[in-house]
């Protein structure tokens, strides 16, 4: 069995965002290969794995539907078996650590004769992700955003009704302004009517002083 760190590979391993590690590698049709890791606890870790398989017909590494893929992941300390699924060529694994610690993730292939000499070239891609989040603590955050939301709705409301109010204010006053502009207009035409008849008034009279003083 072959073993190695991704660790070693990848120090910032342990940060809380998502973490990808991208590798490929050769081995065996009976070999086991193993990585191992170690994981915070409540960690999800996702991966992407693609086995081409070596023809000695074509020269080159092919995908063989029948060739099917075989991953294990047991926590080292306590050799619990934490995942061990059988897939395709091409596909995909999901597990997530329930306690703290090393983590062997193994990949071998469904072939067992001892005398196979397949080769294979497996690509695998391995997504570390933050701890699963606290559901609780959840709840409790959008129960306070909810509670947020609510304020913030109330205060909106009173914005808009202060803005009706300010409308409705800024209309009477409008109409105010304009009986009182339409008042001031007639006032003026009174007044200036007034002049003008005052005026006439002592024209004619004046006309009447004169012509009687002759």
């Amino acid at each position: 069995m072959f073993a190695f760190r991704l660790s070693v590979l990848l120090p910032f391993f342990f940060l809380l965002i998502t973490t990808v590690n991208a590798l490929h590698f050769y081995l065996d049709a009976n070999e086991k290969r193993c990585f191992v890791e170690e994981l915070p606890s409540d960690t999800v870790v996702e991966g992407h794995y693609r086995a081409l398989e070596w023809s000695d017909g074509t020269q080159q590494y092919n995908l063989n539907e029948e060739l099917g893929i075989i991953v294990e992941v047991e926590e080292m300390e306590t050799s619990h078996v934490v995942t061990k699924t059988r897939g395709p060529p091409d596909g995909r694994f999901t597990f997530t650590s329930h306690e703290a610690g090393d983590h062997s993730i193994c990949i071998s292939t469904n072939y067992t004769s001892w005398w196979s000499s397949t080769h294979i070239k497996l690509y695998l891609d391995i997504v570390v992700g933050s701890t699963k989040p606290d559901i609780e603590s959840d709840r409790t955050h959008i129960g306070e955003l909810s509670s947020k939301l609510r304020d913030l709705n109330q205060k909106l409301d009173e914005i808009r009704r202060e803005q009706q109010y300010q409308r409705e204010r800024e209309a009477d006053f409008r109409n105010l302004s304009e009986n009182t502009n339409s008042k001031a207009v007639w006032y003026s035409v009174l007044q200036i009517g007034v002049l003008i008849a005052t005026c006439t008034w002592q024209l004619r009279h004046l006309k009447r002083f004169f012509a009687d003083k002759r």
